[in-house]
């Protein structure tokens, strides 16, 4: 195997592979990257055995077949350190690996290419286009919902809901959900399908470089995206994800309209003197007015009051303040509208002038 390449032009696509390959595995392996070489064009591969990105680059010059796998950070530290625009000329001889820039060179140790795991070529499911903003919009709107490490395992992940025309994100960690939609090219299709934690990350990362439609195939057992010369598959989590559309509170009988950006100040200040347990601040609402007030086991007190377009009875009611602030975050418009039932109900959370994102915090008891 022999090719040269400019740093440039190899670098990025590099640092989207390295990006899935995990620094410690069990198997050696695993810290490699796969890399083929064939028909002018360099192949690399990253895995970690749930996510797999494989990006693909012209050559040009002499080029000699072949594949091996290469320690990933080494490799990427080597290339990060080279000068701007250098050329790069990689030769592989019994298993060894030789990197030469300028009068700089590199041997680095490889295993062998038949070690590596791949997943299978084709992934056969439903596919779709869709914009790569619009995908990471309703991903990013939805992520911060997800759970960490739940033993319901498949919290730990986001629903893609698939209906005719329409891809719905939802994520949930049992006491707050969030959904986001947004219209892709009509699909004959209505299935959902639960992508894992890290593949959800791993994809925000992505479509932030890229403006180009993406394909979109929702298999089985993965998902996979075809971004120009990128491919990105994860395999999906293999459970059912709980009924969401049965907590979304229909029949909200209060309405608070507020600034945005006021309100989220307002809870940042109240946040300081709340329990650093529990997060919990409360919500006294009457005609136009919004009173927050938090305390702490030290008998301290935070109270902020602010107007609101309110014009419902007196009425009480506690959140986790961290749940809302998280909310108000994601969301961009000026304005934010707030739907309540009882104090014992969950809030529904919207942006008024904008379709497309739904929040839903559970309260709590102060």
């Amino acid at each position: 195997m022999q090719f040269t390449i400019n740093r440039e032009d190899l670098l990025k696509p590099l640092l989207q592979v390295a990006g899935v390959v995990e620094r410690r595995h069990t198997q050696p392996v695993l810290s490699n990257i796969l890399v083929e070489v064939g028909d002018n064009r360099l192949s690399m591969t990253g895995t970690d055995m749930e996510l797999e990105l494989n990006a693909s680059v012209a050559l040009v010059g002499d080029v000699t077949q072949g594949a091996t796998t290469i320690p990933a950070r080494k490799l990427v530290d080597i290339c990060k350190n080279l000068p701007a625009e250098a050329d790069v000329s990689f030769s592989l001889e019994n298993e060894r690996l030789t990197i030469r820039s300028g009068r700089s060179r590199f041997t680095l140790g490889t295993l062998p290419a038949a070690d590596f795991p791949r997943t299978d070529d084709t992934v056969e499911g439903t596919a779709f286009k869709v914009a790569p903003a619009q995908l990471r919009r309703v991903i990013d709107s939805a992520a911060f919902s997800m759970a960490q490490q739940d033993v319901r395992f498949y919290l730990n992940g986001m629903l893609f809901q698939l209906k005719p025309g329409l891809l719905r994100t939802v994520a949930t960690d049992g006491h707050r959900l969030a959904l986001s939609e947004a219209q892709v090219e009509t699909v004959d299709a209505d299935m959902q399908v639960i992508v894992p934690r890290k593949g959800v990350n791993e994809l925000s990362r992505l479509l932030a470089d890229y403006h180009e439609d993406v394909q979109v195939v929702l298999g089985d057992k993965h998902i996979r995206l075809q971004i120009k010369e990128l491919t990105f598959t994860s395999h999906l989590v293999d459970a059912t994800f709980p009924d969401f559309e049965r907590v979304i509170p229909k029949n909200t009988t209060k309405a608070v309209s507020a600034d945005r950006e006021l309100l989220r100040q307002s809870m940042q200040r109240a946040s300081i003197l709340s329990n650093e347990k529990y997060r919990g601040v409360r919500f006294l609402l009457a005609p136009q007015t919004l009173r927050l007030v938090a305390n702490n086991p030290e008998q301290e007190e935070a109270f902020e009051e602010l107007s609101v377009g309110y014009d419902g009875e007196e009425f009480e009611i506690g959140f986790n303040v961290n749940y809302l602030l998280d909310v108000l975050n994601i969301l961009n418009g000026t304005e934010v509208l707030i739907e309540l039932g009882d104090s014992n109900s969950s809030a529904v959370i919207v942006d008024p002038n904008a379709e497309g994102s739904l929040y839903v915090v559970m309260p709590m008891r102060l």
